[in-house]
């Protein structure tokens, strides 16, 4: 049983084909939402806009609609659960997008067919169906 929570914002990227941004990072596996750690006193959203900026190069451009909170074991750290808060963006331009960080790679996965790769367990157990659902698949 995990024994340490670990809390981080993340967010859903969806370019205009409905594809889903995932990244990897570095020395890792398994792809994940980018994200990360809220710094002292920041806000959810402030936390998002940072953390997009030094991972991916971007910034959300487009509507910011909070798909909700999930938990889950963590993929990169034994005996840890992660706790995120996980926001979505639509229409995000592919071209934008770069590998910057700790980020090793980056993919855009379609929604409908997430299984194509390997998938830290709160994007596959808990944002991928609520994810889902949200857009009809």
């Amino acid at each position: 049983m995990p024994t340490t929570v670990i809390n981080v914002v993340a967010g859903c990227l969806l370019d205009q084909q409905q594809r889903l941004l995932v990244v990897r990072k570095r020395n890792t596996q398994r792809f994940m939402l980018p994200g990360g750690k809220p710094d002292t006193g920041e806000s959810p959203l402030t936390t998002l806009a940072r953390e997009w900026q030094e991972e991916l190069g971007v910034q959300p451009d487009g509507e910011i609609k909070l798909l909700g909170t999930f938990s889950a074991a963590a993929a990169n750290e034994p005996n840890c659960q992660v706790t995120a808060t996980i926001f979505c963006v639509e229409g995000m331009s592919a071209e934008a997008i770069t590998c910057a960080a700790e980020i090793e790679e980056f993919r855009w996965l379609p929604i409908e067919h997430s299984a194509t790769l390997p998938l830290a367990p709160l994007l596959e157990t808990q944002v991928l169906p609520a994810l889902k659902a949200a857009h009809g698949f």
